[in-house]
């Protein structure tokens, strides 16, 4: 990475403020783009697909122990999390339902950014983003389904349908693009880093339009869910990475990825399947993570250890 990246890794966060404020200011003016969601967050998971490199992953696969490990806290810390959280706080059902849908979506792809800033083991974070994203079809709407069915109506054979769509097929895209139009995708992946940076903007700010007045009465209880099961995220994933032996470097990554989620497929997933107020936490959670996890990387890179 580039002398100054570190700076530049604030562009996502920097552009996520501004699409918020906009979206806050003149909500009208992207409430009608409510069907560009779908279509945005399947050219993010082109991009993934994109990144992704036989070398990473195999480096990965000969020490199975840690990614095995870091997937089991992935869909065990964070929705349970969502789930205690939701109880202690006493969210309204479609609230609770948006959070718990948050804790059961796979990591987000600026975890591994984010890795690499904070000197984790940047090919253990890649492999865990992509393990749990192919396992996202299966975990997340039957997990949605056992923790937030008897709030919710919870769709769970169509959300799976859905997640093989807007996930499954764009990454599995990217691999064969890249796989067999070598240069294209290369000039491609130079180019959709700082696109799905701007489709993620766009996403949460589409997201924060729909719900401009319900945000104004139930801003500071989700805001507060959302800080909360972030941190939980990041200190129990570290917590339970140290209690089994792993290293520094896979101590960061793991959590790391347990606490930053695919906030783009949770939003997506509720507009879609749950009633339009429990696509909140997920865009501010979408807000708070890249926050959160840049202080994090800094903190780290300044040699302070938790």
């Amino acid at each position: 990475m580039k002398r100054g990246s570190f700076n530049q890794a604030w562009i996502p966060t920097a552009l996520l403020l501004v699409a918020c404020a906009a979206a806050w200011l003149v909500p009208q003016a992207f409430v009608p783009l409510k069907g560009a969601i779908v279509p945005a967050l399947g050219l993010i998971m082109f991009g993934m697909g994109l990144t992704l490199t036989g070398p990473q992953l195999t480096a990965v696969l000969r020490r199975p122990r840690w990614l095995l490990m870091g997937i089991g806290l992935q869909f065990v810390v964070m929705p349970a999390a969502a789930l205690g959280l939701a109880m202690a706080l006493d969210l309204p059902p479609t609230l609770a339902a948006g959070l718990i849908l948050v804790g059961t979506c796979p990591g987000g792809t600026a975890s591994n950014v984010v890795t690499y800033l904070a000197r984790g083991d940047v090919a253990l974070s890649v492999a865990m983003t992509a393990t749990s994203t192919l396992l996202a079809p299966l975990a997340t709407p039957w997990l949605t389904l056992w923790l937030a069915g008897t709030r919710v109506d919870v769709p769970a054979l169509a959300m799976f349908g859905d997640i093989v769509r807007i996930v499954l097929l764009p990454v599995a895209a990217g691999v064969l693009l890249r796989r067999w139009l070598t240069p294209l995708a290369q000039h491609l992946a130079r180019w959709l880093p700082g696109l799905s940076m701007l489709l993620i903007a766009f996403i949460v700010a589409i997201i924060l339009a729909l719900n401009h007045g319900q945000l104004a009465a139930t801003g500071v209880l989700v805001a507060t869910a959302v800080i909360l099961h972030n941190t939980l995220g990041f200190v129990l994933g570290y917590l339970g990475a140290t209690l089994t032996g792993a290293g520094s470097a896979q101590r960061r990554a793991i959590a790391i990825e347990v606490g930053m989620q695919n906030s783009g497929l949770a939003t997506t997933l509720a507009i879609k399947f749950l009633p339009p107020l429990s696509a909140l936490p997920a865009a501010l959670f979408s807000v708070w993570q890249n926050l959160a996890g840049l202080g994090l990387a800094a903190a780290w890179r300044r040699g302070q250890r938790p």
